[in-house]
């Protein structure tokens, strides 16, 4: 009678696991293809017949009507401007933030995290947040979308844990030396926590990039509108833009263009991501797992 070995079973677990992964991969990949696809068919081959392979029925009358639209060029510039900012201004106030909670000597330490903890469950709501930001200036500026969320507890909790795993003998000889803590914390801190600065700038980045409800409520001038309000009205609401179609279109065929402009749309919008993530992969895979295990 046989019986599984321990590298009999590892090898089973190897293959589910391999089975599994495929299958998410699978998952994720199949539908951005089929959108990338779809963004250069033909609207009219599309909705009657699905993805083709025919050359003739791929055309680039989206892309062209997409970047031809000046609502769309300038909310894909305010929004990588709120996303830089954002990014930016999150990787300062946390880092600020996680080197005095990393140490041990700080006063009142606890009652410190207790009270950032409790702000992952309880918030003020919407309407004493608008009036906030209304009291203070910011509707309809940049800043109602920056200076709000630029201080997240999770990130916080990961850069602090990172902070913490830094040696300790380090930052003791700096001090002999004649150091104090705002020299430790720009000198060798920050160029120490690079892994972890990446990732929060990254999932900031990519927070605000998709974010479209705040600039919903706070902006109200089209100037400064971001893309994803943009894609909105286009996505959701189905309203294209009437240059991007014309006026003389008949309803019918205005309701295909829309249809092309659609993953026209998603495909631009998601490529600064798409293209940005490799050059932070590095870091971001060593960022997370420094920051979840160190501590």
């Amino acid at each position: 009678m046989k019986t599984f070995t321990y590298e009999g079973k590892d090898s089973f677990f190897k293959i589910i696991n391999t089975i599994l992964l495929l299958l998410v991969v699978i998952s994720i990949v199949l539908p951005v293809v089929y959108i990338i696809a779809a963004s250069f068919m033909n609207p009219t081959v599309l909705i009657n017949e699905g993805i083709s392979f025919d050359a003739n029925d791929w055309t680039v009358e989206g892309y062209l009507r997409v970047l031809a639209d000046s609502s769309i060029i300038r909310g894909f510039i305010n929004s990588f401007l709120y996303s830089l900012g954002f990014g930016l201004m999150n990787v300062l106030v946390t880092m600020s933030a996680a080197y005095p909670m990393s140490r041990k000597d700080l006063l009142f330490k606890k009652p410190l995290i207790a009270f950032f903890v409790i702000t992952m469950f309880f918030g003020g709501g919407l309407v004493p947040t608008y009036l906030l930001i209304r009291n203070l200036g910011m509707l309809d500026t940049p800043w109602a979308l920056i200076l709000p969320g630029s201080l997240s507890v999770s990130h916080l909790l990961l850069a602090t844990v990172f902070v913490r795993g830094l040696p300790d003998e380090m930052m003791e000889s700096a001090k002999i030396d004649g150091a104090n803590d705002i020299q430790i914390f720009i000198k060798m801190i920050l160029p120490l926590s690079k892994p972890i600065m990446f990732v929060i700038f990254l999932y900031s980045f990519v927070g605000m990039w998709n974010s479209y409800f705040d600039a919903m409520i706070y902006i109200s001038s089209p100037e400064l509108e971001p893309l994803q309000l943009v894609l909105r009205r286009i996505l959701v609401q189905n309203q294209p833009q009437s240059n991007m179609i014309g006026a003389q279109t008949a309803m019918a065929e205005m309701q295909k263009i829309a249809e092309l402009i659609k993953y026209a749309t998603i495909v631009v919008s998601s490529a600064p991501l798409l293209i940005m993530f490799p050059f932070f992969q590095k870091y971001f895979e060593e960022g997370v797992i420094q920051g979840s295990i160190k501590g």
